[in-house]
């Protein structure tokens, strides 16, 4: 697709026309180039060969779907544009399929056919002439007659041209009620040929089942559609939405009388509407109700069921008799050749006497070595150790730490994409004696369910984690509820080891968490921790930029594509992660095969980050992957995802984020060689004390944090960790009576 990823220039914005109560006109020709198009909102810039008009005609107006070659009928009234002259203001655009051989070929070299590049396209109407898209259509098997088109290749080009057919339908249908075309592949891909259909019949079914559609649009259509808007369907499914909102604010539930306020507030009718709407998901088992508390029924079970079977895991004895824990530390000293602090020691005493435990503790304290003992122990008692991590990233540092395999939480459960669920659960158990699960606090309440239930009753758990750092993504506060209980074993390590003490990285993490200011090392000695005092956003760019290719590859001689992690607090806004994607996208990568999708450039060699949990493909929110190869006949992306090559097709691509910068949120359960920092007043709303942390302790061997001083002297202060709404906390002491 040739379409610029960009926001358009200022002076392609449409212009007040001259004339405007004219008649409208119409016009007619092959579009030669697409300058713009705008995937949210159809708004589309481009070129068109008009017979009759001198040189090309630009035509500025909004269209669901636009490729060069095609054959377009404009309707709209001539401009006269202050720089760029006179344009063709179109209020309704209508594509054809082109008719000359010329246009066909352009047509097919625009990159919407998948198996067709350059070469196959002059081969296919060499061939075919003016037929050639009527053969694709309604006679492919001719296609074979084609040097260089196979019975594989054949249906590639037919299943696209398909596909390609039906999403336009969506695309125009989607577009005509109000909605622009982004969203179109996703609803493709979930209701294939019967999209149209669905969305007219329930058009609220969108943000239920399709990935990355909220109420907001859903409701756009429904509107649109003629939905009565005291609908009862669509009260529920605004309830729904708000429920889910809190949910990826980290909360398990909602007070009843605040949900039905803002149902009421967003969807602008009557409170009753909304109240019998909440009544009836309640008693269908929708919703579930607590109280004053309404829950996703999800969330309510799951909150439900891990207090349940942590309860029942602590009352099951274990599978194996009971360890001497003094004898075994002992050994374990001995062994490994080191001599265990008291709070290392106490650690390990604690995991080896109780069926569930707690490690917690902050950078260089010493939990890596205790997991290495703790392996060691149970091991040398011929025990089945299973570890596991919530990321791709933390279960590997797990295993390069212990010397024994250990995976993510999902391929531990194996996912069944046939059936939509784990293949362990509660039926079917993890075979295993203990598990030890490291970098818990990123784990989310559905997760650890899924997990716990998915345990032995007579297995051992140990969980291993920093409760300072930032809770999961996902809802709940699992970590922090289960050690706020005080009913399962905790131990918290807080001494800094004399190799890890020399570390200014770990010493101003400590700092920071206690509320005090960062100390530098001094100037013109080495360190591993940096602070570059910068103001104004523009100058931040350009130091950051600066850090990235040239000081600390020329100094420290870390790779900039794949060693330096540039982490900011935001998404959006000028400092945020998507702005600094493109801007060292630009400088580390700005060249090579790419595709153009969803208004992001992917390109050979890009680093890219998975944005949602796919099972069919085996990767997951979170993890990190390089672009291999593009193949941009085959519009096709292959990922390596540590050593797992995955294939995207242009669908999919929505699924992947540019990664050279990213969120800290994003960043859990991730180290990287070195972390460059940004932090800016632009971020007052993030600047916490536990996301600074967080985002320090991602740096291996080098941190350099670049901002302002205000900044960071506002997210140290700034202890006030936004409450999670969970009843975790309660439940367990209630399963324990």
């Amino acid at each position: 697709m040739r379409h610029q990823a960009a926001p358009p220039p200022e002076e392609l914005l449409p212009v007040e026309p001259q004339g405007r109560g004219g008649p409208l006109e119409k016009i007619a020709g092959a579009v030669r180039r697409v300058i713009y198009h705008s995937e949210e909102t159809g708004y589309t810039v481009c070129t068109v060969a008009v017979p009759g008009q001198a040189g090309d005609v630009t035509v500025v107006g909004a269209c669901a779907a636009l490729w060069e070659g095609e054959d377009i009928i404009a309707e709209g009234r001539w401009v006269r544009h202050p720089q760029h002259g006179r344009q063709f203001q179109a209020e309704r655009i209508t594509c054809v399929v082109p008719a000359t051989v010329e246009g066909i070929r352009r047509f097919l070299t625009s990159g919407l056919i998948r198996g067709i590049g350059d070469v196959m396209a002059d081969r296919l109407v060499a061939a075919f002439g003016d037929q050639t898209l009527q053969v694709i259509d309604r006679d492919s098997g001719r296609l074979l007659e084609v040097e260089g088109i196979g019975p594989k290749r054949r249906e590639m080009i037919r299943a696209s041209w398909g596909e390609q057919k039906a999403v336009r339908d969506i695309m125009v249908f989607l577009q005509s009620n109000g909605v622009g075309t982004a969203h179109a592949m996703r609803i493709f891909r979930q209701y294939g040929s019967q999209a149209v259909a669905v969305v007219q019949k329930n058009p609220y079914r969108l943000c239920e089942e399709v990935w990355g559609i909220g109420f907001k649009t859903a409701d756009r259509i429904a509107m649109n559609l003629g939905v009565p808007p005291q609908s009862e369907a669509r009260a529920c499914a605004a309830v729904t939405y708000l429920l889910q909102t809190q949910s990826e604010e980290g909360h398990c539930y909602t007070l009843r009388h605040e949900l039905t306020a803002a149902a009421e507030a967003l969807l602008g009718i009557d409170r009753e509407i909304v109240d019998r709407a909440v009544t009836w998901q309640v008693e269908t088992g929708a919703l579930a109700q607590e109280r004053d508390r309404l829950y996703l029924t999800g969330l309510y079970r799951a909150e439900k069921g891990v207090a349940e079977a942590l309860s029942r895991l602590m009352r099951v004895e274990p599978s194996f008799p009971p360890i001497q824990a003094e004898k075994a530390v002992a050994w374990a000293e001995q062994r490994m050749r080191i001599a265990f602090a008291p709070r290392q020691a106490e650690a390990l005493r604690t995991c080896l006497a109780n069926k569930v435990s707690i490690i917690t503790g902050g950078p260089g304290v010493g939990k890596t070595t205790i997991v290495r003992a703790l392996v060691d122990i149970f091991q040398a008692r011929r025990l089945r150790v299973c570890l596991a991590a919530p990321t791709g990233r933390a279960a590997k540092r797990m295993e390069e730490a212990t010397g024994c395999e250990a995976k993510t939480i999902h391929r531990l459960l194996r996912f069944n994409p046939q059936t939509g669920g784990f293949e362990h659960d509660a039926v079917h158990p993890l075979g295993g004696d203990v598990f030890i699960l490291d970098e818990a606090s990123m784990m989310d309440l559905p997760l650890t369910h899924a997990l716990l239930r998915a345990l032995p009753g007579e297995a051992v758990l140990t969980l291993v984690g920093d409760v300072d750092q930032l809770p999961s993504v996902g809802p709940g506060n699992v970590l922090r509820d289960l050690i706020d209980s005080g009913m399962i074993p905790c131990t918290r390590l807080d001494t800094i080891f004399r190799q890890e003490a020399r570390s200014w990285i770990v010493h101003n993490a400590h700092r920071v968490n206690r509320g005090e200011s960062l100390e530098l090392p001094p100037n013109g000695t080495d360190g591993d921790f940096f602070f570059l005092p910068t103001e104004e956003p523009d100058e931040v760019i350009r130091r950051m930029l600066e850090l990235v290719t040239r000081r600390i590859p020329e100094r420290f001689g870390f790779r900039p594509a794949t060693d330096i992690q540039v982490l900011t607090p935001m998404r959006r806004n000028q400092l945020g992660s998507e702005s600094l994607n493109q801007v060292l996208q630009s400088a580390l990568n700005p060249r090579g095969p790419s595709l153009q999708r969803f208004g992001r450039t992917y390109r050979e060699g890009d680093r890219v980050l998975q944005i949602r949990n796919n099972y069919d493909k085996g990767v997951f929110n979170g993890d990190i992957g390089l672009v291999r190869r593009i193949d941009e006949t085959d519009q096709e992306v292959l990922v390596d995802f540590d050593g797992q090559a995955v294939r995207y097709d242009p669908t999919e691509l929505d699924e992947l984020q540019l990664a050279y910068a990213c969120s800290v949120h994003k960043a859990q359960g991730s180290e990287y060689p070195a972390v460059v920092l940004l932090l800016s007043t632009q971020h007052y709303r993030l600047l916490q004390r536990n996301l600074l942390y967080t985002a320090m302790t991602r740096g291996r061997k080098l941190v350099c944090l670049v901002g302002s001083e205000k900044a960071v002297r506002i997210a140290i202060a700034n202890n006030r960790v936004a409450e999670r709404r969970t009843t975790l906390r309660e439940r367990l002491l209630l399963a324990a009576r």
